[in-house]
């Protein structure tokens, strides 16, 4: 988007307002003024509101909010930079994210924490918080220190991808989070069940002679850490959530009103297994991610976990790798795939096109309940609070295609998809950092 001067005032009229956090649906307006929603409201807009921006068909919705991103600083540059991550979050519609702490050194210190805070607040594209690491190096042995984590605006602790194994780490880790507030926000994998696994074990490894990742591995865990969220209860939060039974512990979890919540990713609602294998009959190191793409039945559940409301949130675990280092074979090459381009469309193809969802429903899942888990600015439209705004035009249909992200990296499963929905606007305070050539806007 070419560097230009926009009106501190301005209305965005005849677009479909969604706010889930005020149970706000329908066509109507939304007043922008000196980088605040200054009005909001369905039907016709007030007299008197001058700049208007209109165009039927969009959603305007709050700014979508993706709380478990890989930047990849410091340490990964090679793969990804804040200022490329940014760039992609806010083509996907995204106005925050929150950076995982597996960089290197780990985001473990208040003085390494601070340093991607600034950085990130320097690029002035979306909001970047940190979930900063539980352990020392993420070793799972040594707490760090939280108290001053949480000072420094940490929102939420995590030693992503590693589980925290040692059961008495584990319950010391959850005893200060209790104490100081902030969620747990674990990788749930015992290694020693998942066995270094590079795919799902079921048939498709076994037909491959692959090493197959016991899905044991991640429900363990779970089951582990519910037993001691409920001794502490402290806020718990488990990442990308893969399997059926995973979910089936959360749902029983939460009617039983223990806090935990969960999110999945895009990529475990679309795919599974089978699709691992590529048009040459070798498997694609595009399509190898942690967790790994479950079973059919395991993907079924995920999708009835979202629609039921099990779980909350939909993320990328936006994972950026070299071509290089994906191009090494399937059991050498990384885990991980980028996503914070591709997430919209994706989630719609597998939620909303189908008819399990509604837009209303998955923004939810991708503004409100998402600040809600974290205690986030923004995931609303609520007058007096900053414009945080994603314009969505959900007719819009494209082919993905690796080769234009902002992303630094490619490593997608879903190049050359055709899919339908895409972020066409992303106003951050008011301002707009993303602008599709399609959407209308005003200049000075």
């Amino acid at each position: 988007m070419p560097a230009q001067h926009y009106p501190r005032e301005y209305c965005i009229d005849g677009a479909r307002i969604i706010d889930p956090s005020a149970d706000l649906d329908g066509v109507g307006w939304l007043h922008v003024r000196d980088g605040r929603v200054a009005g909001i409201g369905l039907g016709r807009r007030p007299d008197g509101i001058q700049n208007v921006i209109a165009k039927p068909g969009l959603i305007a919705c709050p700014g979508l909010i993706d709380i478990h991103v890989h930047l990849r600083e410091p340490g990964g540059e090679h793969k990804e930079t804040l200022q490329t991550g940014c760039e992609a979050a806010v083509a996907g519609g995204f106005t925050t994210v929150c950076c995982m702490p597996n960089t290197t050194p780990a985001l473990d210190h208040v003085v390494v924490v601070k340093d991607v805070m600034k950085r990130a607040a320097d690029i002035d594209l979306c909001r970047v918080k940190v979930i900063a690491a539980a352990t020392v190096g993420r070793q799972g042995r040594e707490l760090v220190d939280m108290d001053a984590l949480k000072d420094a605006g940490v929102v939420a602790f995590s030693d992503d991808g590693d589980g925290i194994e040692d059961d008495d780490v584990c319950r010391d880790v959850m005893e200060k989070l209790r104490e100081i507030d902030r969620p747990l926000f674990p990788h749930c994998e015992f290694k020693i069940l998942s066995k270094s696994g590079v795919m799902h074990a079921g048939l498709t490894s076994t037909r491959l002679g692959l090493q197959g990742y016991d899905p044991r591995g991640e429900e363990l865990m779970i089951q582990r850490d519910l037993r001691i969220v409920v001794e502490t209860e402290t806020r718990y939060h488990v990442a990308h959530i893969s399997t059926a039974i995973g979910v089936d512990m959360i749902r029983r979890a939460k009617r039983n009103g223990v806090p935990a919540t969960t999110e999945v990713c895009p990529h475990h609602l679309l795919l599974c297994d089978e699709d691992v294998i590529g048009a040459d009959g070798t498997p694609d190191p595009n399509f190898k991610m942690s967790p790994p793409l479950r079973s059919r039945d395991d993907v079924k559940a995920c999708i009835e976990g979202v629609i039921d409301g099990t779980i909350e949130c939909i993320v990328t675990d936006h994972a950026p790798h070299t071509a290089e280092e994906k191009q090494a074979g399937f059991v050498k090459a990384p885990m991980g795939i980028v996503g914070l381009e591709t997430s919209l469309a994706c989630a719609a193809k597998a939620l909303i096109w189908p008819g399990g969802l509604g837009w209303s429903d998955l923004i939810r899942c991708m503004t409100a309940n998402p600040a809600r888990i974290l205690g986030l600015e923004g995931g609303t439209l609520a007058v007096g609070q900053p414009a945080g705004i994603t314009l969505i035009d959900p007719d819009r249909e494209w082919t993905i295609r690796a080769e234009d992200f902002r992303s630094k990296s490619r490593n997608t499963p879903f190049d050359g998809w055709r899919v339908k929905a895409k972020a066409v606007a992303t106003i951050v305070a008011g301002r707009p950092v993303y602008l599709d050539e399609s959407c209308p806007w005003i200049t000075e």
